[in-house]
């Protein structure tokens, strides 16, 4: 087995400005108790303004007097973990979330399925990179041996034993993952690199620096077997935004709308299932939230048909008053099945699928605009249609014709000519009895109707004396 290690190292502070209306604005995660605020992190504008982690917080206003705070909260931490465990589980079944900040992954059976690791890991980055999440990325056989590699490496792939040695070995002692104070330990005895601990016998080893970092040291060499508790899905997806304004105007919430279907098309891709309805939910400070419900007529996951799906509904929804928080909600997931496609698929790159076309039409005009045709058990022509929505049209049982006047009228032309017919149609007694003889005929200029006579009536060759057009053949 091979193993990945996704390190996040600013977990928190890509969480906030993947969401902040301007990331490259000086921007700090404040945290501490109200005596002593300090900053938790801070992006590469406050950086470059002089601010640093664990400073005080009126130090780091004495530096640099604009910039933006947001108070850090584990616990959105801690849900941006589980959302990005629920994206990897796309590449991988055996997902670990259990070491904070970073992602286990097994990768080496999916290598069939991705391609070997170069090409895998370029699809990770470019994922992350898509998502906004700084990461580095390590490979080793052991996972706790990717984590520690992931501490000073980024891009380094060990897949044999003897090199994941060498690797280990070269790993200073505070950086292989050991407690904060047995590593003080250890480099007070003088010993800088985990080779020179690993040298050292293990039953001296074990009396000074206790069970349990003999245990960690065994982990990363693979000598101690070390089982992991495995990510699962959950069944519904939730995700809010948290405006630091008021938002009156439709346009100003695309921005948080895009990202929340960017987030819905991540985690539907990664449990490789759709959504065929959510919910965007409009917070309100003053009165109750709005609700702007999008229904699809076929699971979809891309994330640019859930983004103008929902822009259409949105911009069609009256809101009462400003916006405070947006919030999707996701509960039916039902598997996805990808449309089928031709080999070799003739229509311009340009052209729609008819799918996409269809449930833009919804989300422009409505559901109640947008019909499929379906037959119904009625052998009058005007009768044997019914419009249904979410319905795709039928064929009929024989040609029928795709332009039915709204009334008969009589057919004039010179000459016609008779292709098919006479066909009975006799029905109705219950509502308006109906007694004709339909034909299929072929006018002078060549056009193809539908027209029919009194039922017993003869028809003449080339005369339309008598005839009653009731549609036309496209």
């Amino acid at each position: 087995m091979l193993w990945a290690c996704i390190l996040l190292p600013q977990l928190a502070l890509d969480g906030v400005l993947r969401r902040h209306p301007d990331p490259d604005a000086p921007l700090a995660l404040v945290t501490g108790p109200a005596q002593r605020r300090v900053l938790h992190a801070v992006n590469p504008a406050a950086k470059a303004a002089g601010l640093r982690a664990g400073q005080p917080l009126g130090t780091a206003q004495a530096l640099c007097g604009r910039f933006a705070t947001v108070e850090h909260d584990p616990a959105e931490t801690d849900r941006w973990h589980d959302f990005l465990a629920a994206w990897a589980y796309r590449y991988s079944s055996l997902v670990c979330r259990t070491m904070p900040s970073a992602l286990l992954l097994e990768v080496e059976a999916s290598f069939k399925l991705f391609g070997p690791w170069p090409r895998f890991e370029a699809q990770l980055r470019a994922d992350l990179a898509e998502l906004g999440f700084h990461h580095r990325i390590t490979l080793a056989p052991h996972p706790h041996a990717a984590r520690a590699l992931a501490n000073v490496h980024d891009g380094l792939a060990v897949t044999d034993a003897a090199p994941l040695h060498n690797a280990l070995g070269q790993l200073p002692v505070e950086r292989s993952g050991l407690a904060p104070d047995v590593a003080t330990a250890l480099r007070r005895m003088g010993l800088r690199k985990l080779r020179q601990v690993l040298a050292l016998p293990r039953a001296a080893l074990g009396k000074r620096i206790g069970p349990d970092a003999l245990a960690h040291l065994d982990r990363l060499t693979g000598a101690l077997p070390a089982p992991l508790q495995c990510y699962q899905p959950p069944d519904s997806f939730e995700s809010r935004i948290e405006l630091n304004y008021d938002v009156e105007s439709s346009q100003a919430l695309l921005f948080p709308l895009r990202r929340l279907t960017t987030d819905l098309a991540a985690y539907l891709a990664g449990r490789d299932g759709g959504v065929q309805r959510f919910t965007v939910v409009l917070e309100h400070e003053r009165c109750a939230d709005s609700e702007i419900t999008i229904g699809l007529l076929a699971p979809e996951r891309s994330p640019a048909m859930l983004f103008e799906l929902a822009r259409g509904r949105l911009e069609q929804a009256r809101v009462p008053a400003p916006v405070r928080g947006v919030r999707l909600v996701a509960r039916e997931l039902p598997p996805f099945v990808p449309a089928g496609r031709d080999l070799f698929d003739a229509r311009p790159q340009q052209a729609v699928p008819w799918e996409q076309l269809r449930e833009r039409l919804r989300a422009r005009l409505g559901d109640d605009a947008v019909h499929g045709l379906a037959v119904r058990a009625d052998h009058r022509p005007e009768r044997a249609w019914q419009t249904e929505a979410g319905r795709a049209a039928t064929a009929a049982p024989v040609p029928r014709p795709g332009w039915l006047l709204p009334q008969p009228a009589p057919l004039r032309d010179h000459h016609l000519t008779i292709l098919a017919g006479p066909e009975r149609i006799e029905t109705g007694w219950w509502d308006g009895d109906v007694r004709r003889d339909y034909y299929l005929v072929e006018t002078s200029p060549g056009q193809r109707a539908w027209a029919f006579r009194a039922a017993g009536d003869p028809a003449v060759a080339g005369r339309a004396d008598g005839f009653m057009l009731h549609g036309w053949f496209g």
